[in-house]
């Protein structure tokens, strides 16, 4: 067996680990990332082109973190040369009371009000609306080439298909048994996306993970691109309808934020026809004149958290670990703010403003 020295190694290279192990070589410290499968493997929550990002959130405590991610997401644009976000402007359509709050956000009051902002789309009756013009699109796909090849390029070891056996304390931090190495750090960062329960065990009974499921349809479709069409949602009781348009040529991607309760061992399973004509049919609604032939019906899954905020921070029982865990369904946009605070943390800095998503706060 050889052994690795290292600083800090990080476990799970989806979005939130690629973003640390990035953050972390961009600030000189010596990273081993080690992934168990491929690299843009779909067993987890990271995989696909796009995502939403937006400033609306139902709760001020998220807006300071918020303009962080925006802040991270352009200073990684500017580094790699590319263009990561599409600001299209988004409307979060509810019934009742609005719930959500933020920056420059303006409240509309109808349907009418809606098809002023973006005559693509369709709310129901009775609903209003919530518009959010530097909400938009985020090149998913993009975004953790980016972050994977910075940290590559500051000096990180990045290891997919590695296979990991554990890990054990010792005085001077962690040793991580790793196939045939054993890897020698003061820290470790475990981001395990859809494994939190397996690998964390203290985490088991705060999240769930949830099987979720969305459908692209052709791009270069106008009622699907912008100015006709933004980022959206429609706020049902059967589960969150969400809308990505065509901001460049992607294509229409829209989903449910709801799901069956999934084993992440198990790979996910594929769209069923019956669900594809769901997803097919909330598109028709929403946008109407769609054309909805299926380019992609897609699988993922979400790792969930009662009140659907993160777990961030070191263990109580172990400070040598800090955790990053639970997106909750809309962890990706704040991932490049998630390296730079993971690697605060590590640094022994102070993120007092993060306290709303701590570990701390959960007791871990």
């Amino acid at each position: 067996m050889s052994v690795v020295e290292a600083d800090v190694v990080v476990l799970g290279l989806g979005v939130h680990g690629s973003a640390a192990v990035a953050s972390l070589a961009r600030r000189g410290h010596r990273v081993v990332g080690l992934e168990r499968f491929a690299a843009g493997h779909a067993r987890g929550s990271s995989h696909g082109r796009t995502r939403m990002i937006r400033r609306a959130y139902p709760n001020p405590v998220w807006n300071g973190f918020v303009a962080e991610a925006y802040e991270a997401w352009a200073a990684l644009e500017r580094e790699s040369g590319r263009t990561l976000i599409h600001r299209t402007g988004g409307v979060y359509a509810h019934e009742g009371a609005s719930q959500l709050q933020g920056p420059d956000c303006v409240a509309l009051a109808d349907a009418a009000a809606v098809a002023g902002v973006f005559p693509g789309l369709r709310i129901p009756e009775g609903y209003g609306a919530v518009y959010d013009p530097n909400a938009g699109v985020l090149e998913a796909e993009a975004a953790l080439d980016a972050l994977r090849a910075s940290a590559t390029r500051n000096g990180a070891d990045l290891r997919f298909g590695a296979r990991v056996d554990g890990w054990d304390t010792t005085s001077s931090g962690i040793v991580v048994r790793a196939g045939d190495d054993e890897i020698r750090a003061g820290r470790l960062v475990v981001a395990p996306g859809s494994w939190a329960a397996r690998m964390l065990p203290a985490l088991a009974p705060i999240v769930e993970v949830w099987r979720i499921l969305t459908l692209t349809v052709a791009a270069g479709q106008p009622v699907a691109m912008p100015p006709q069409l933004g980022a959206f949602s429609i706020d049902r009781p059967e589960g969150l309808v969400f809308g990505i348009p065509d901001a460049a040529g992607n294509g229409l991607k829209i989903g449910v934020d709801a799901g069956a309760v999934w084993d992440p061992e198990e790979p996910v399973a594929p769209a069923t026809p019956t669900e594809v004509d769901e997803l097919r049919a909330l598109m028709s609604d929403y946008v109407p004149g769609i054309d909805t032939t299926v380019v992609e019906a897609a699988a993922c899954l979400y790792t969930m958290t009662e009140d659907k905020r993160f777990v961030l921070g070191p263990l109580a029982d172990g400070p040598e670990v800090i955790a990053v865990s639970a997106c909750s369904g809309h962890g990706f946009k704040f991932g490049a703010a998630v390296g730079d605070a993971v690697a605060d943390l590590h640094e022994g800095r102070s993120r007092d403003d993060l306290s709303f998503i701590s570990t701390a706060r959960r007791g871990l």
